[in-house]
């Protein structure tokens, strides 16, 4: 039974991700904590293993079609693994000092992403339309790894975001045509979740066991849910998702 409830959220949640292209951390760590009772800490490190195990599979297409920028992925990457480390660090050392006090902590930074990232979705049509084409410079370079290293740091302490914050910052920098952005960020993104995964796993913040069971129903819910987003009212959906998930983090905040 145990199994069957830990698949059928991954179900859900894979449905939801091939559906409208919300990111799998700002669905599914919510439903771990509220839902299913995983600490936060723990959460945090399975969610982060599970979206690493997830993007494996896009991202091999993507560099295949050759829609991946491989060296905005390496100038992010430059900032988003040290970032990552020291998001991980600062939650060992919380959990050292306050000790169960720092799921308190996770709980509230959820909290805040999970309103602000629904709210960049809200946006994000609209900044995709006036960021213009340009190409990066050393300069942009340098800002990218900042990015990265912002990225990683929030990634590392709350497995949210390392997808559509990553964006979000790009766009604020420059554009490239719509599929090579999401193919250079889910490369990034599986970096940068791998590096966090294995970090979180060596701090025993991984259950293993939720995973395996969460990938059980998301395969054939992405799937289903890619079949799906041809034939529903997508951006309805991506609308009333992204005020569940605000409704979510100000419920998290108030806990």
């Amino acid at each position: 039974m145990d199994l069957l409830i830990k698949s059928l959220v991954g179900f859900v949640v894979g449905t939801l991700i091939g559906m409208t292209g919300v990111g799998g951390g700002v669905l599914l760590l919510p439903i771990l904590i509220f839902g299913l009772g995983v600490t936060p800490l723990r959460a945090v490190g399975s969610d982060a293993l599970f979206n690493f195990l997830t993007k494996i599979g896009a991202s091999i297409v993507h560099l295949s079609k050759g829609t991946v920028r491989r060296k905005v992925v390496l100038a992010l990457a430059v900032g988003s693994a040290p970032g990552s480390y020291l998001g991980v660090s600062f939650l060992i050392h919380l959990r050292n000092v306050y000790g169960n006090g720092v799921n308190r902590f996770i709980t509230i930074a959820v909290g805040v992403l999970l309103i602000c990232i629904p709210t960049f979705l809200f946006f994000q049509k609209k900044i995709e339309d006036r960021a213009a084409v340009r190409s990066p410079t050393m300069k942009s370079f340098a800002w990218m790894s900042l990015i990265g290293l912002v990225a990683g740091f929030l990634v590392g302490i709350t497995s949210v975001g390392s997808g559509s914050i990553v964006m979000m910052m790009l766009l604020l920098f420059y554009s490239f045509q719509p599929k090579v952005m999401v193919g250079t960020d889910i490369v990034h993104a599986l970096i940068l979740t791998g590096v966090t995964s294995f970090l979180h796993f060596r701090m025993h913040n991984v259950d293993i066991h939720l995973v395996g069971g969460l990938l059980l129903g998301s395969v054939p819910g992405g799937l289903l849910g890619s079949y799906l987003s041809t034939r529903v009212p997508v951006p309805w959906l991506r609308r009333i998702l992204c005020a569940v998930l605000l409704a979510t983090g100000a419920r998290m905040l108030m806990a």
